[in-house]
C-alpha cells in the first residue's frame, strides 16, 4: 500500500495524530508537498464527500475526518507555500445577519477546504456589507451565504445588490444554501448557484472557479 493510501484511508477513519504522523514522513521520504496533498489529504476527504451525499456516513464522521485532514495540512502548508501551489480557488463564507446556526456553514467549508479552495469563515451574523467587503480584499472567487431561518434569507437577496453595487459581479460568484433555501429562491434574488447538500456546494464552488 503506497503511503498516499495510507494518509487517505487514516483520514477517512479520523485518525488524526496517525494523518499526521504519516504526512511527516511522506515528507521525510521526499515526496512532492502537491502530491501528498493531492493523492492523500484530499482523495480521502473527496471519499468521505462521497460517502456524504451517498448516506454512508454522517455528520460525526464528516467531522473527525475534516479534523485529521487539518492537522496534515498543518503539517503541509509551509511546503505547498514553499513549492507555489495555488489552491483551486478563494471563498468567502458565512452564516447571514440575523442567523447564528453554524453547523451545516461548518460542514460546507469543511467540504471546500476537502477541496482544495482557500476558505475564509466569517462566523455567523455576517452582514452584506461583510460579505462584500471581505469578497473584495481578499479577491475571492466566491461568496457563499448561508441561512437556516426563513426570516433571514432575505439578507440573501442584499448581499446579491450590494456585490452589484459594489462593481465585482462580474468576478464574483454568490452561492447560497440552507434548510429554508431553494433553486427557484436562488433564482430569484439573481445568485449563481444553490446546492442541497455540502459536498455538492464544494464541487460546485470548484466548478465555478474552473470555469471563470
Amino acid at each position: 500500500m503506497s503511503i498516499y493510501t495510507e494518509i487517505s484511508e487514516s483520514l477517512q477513519k479520523g485518525r488524526a495524530k496517525i494523518v499526521k504522523a504519516l504526512v511527516e514522513q511522506a515528507i521525510a521520504e521526499g515526496c512532492p508537498a502537491a502530491e501528498i496533498l493531492g493523492e492523500g489529504l484530499l482523495d480521502g476527504m473527496n471519499s468521505i464527500g462521497e460517502k456524504f451525499k451517498k448516506n454512508e456516513v454522517y455528520v460525526p464522521e464528516v467531522l473527525v475526518a475534516a479534523r485529521a485532514m487539518n492537522m496534515g495540512m498543518e503539517v503541509l502548508k509551509p511546503l505547498l507555500a514553499e513549492d507555489g501551489v495555488a489552491s483551486a480557488g478563494r471563498v468567502c463564507i458565512g452564516t447571514v445577519q440575523g442567523d447564528l446556526h453554524d453547523i451545516g456553514k461548518n460542514l460546507v467549508k469543511m467540504m471546500m477546504e476537502g477541496k482544495g479552495l482557500e476558505v475564509i469563515d466569517l462566523g455567523v451574523d455576517v452582514s452584506p456589507e461583510t460579505f462584500v467587503q471581505t469578497a473584495i480584499e481578499q479577491d475571492c472567487d466566491i461568496i457563499c451565504c448561508s441561512a437556516l431561518l426563513t426570516t433571514t434569507m432575505d439578507v440573501m437577496g442584499e448581499v446579491v445588490k450590494q456585490a452589484e453595487a459594489a462593481g465585482i459581479r462580474d468576478r464574483v460568484k454568490i452561492m447560497v444554501g440552507g434548510a429554508p433555501v431553494t433553486d427557484a429562491f436562488c433564482k430569484q434574488i439573481g445568485a449563481d448557484k444553490y446546492t442541497s447538500d455540502a459536498a455538492s456546494a464544494a464541487d460546485a464552488a470548484v466548478e465555478l472557479c474552473e470555469n471563470k
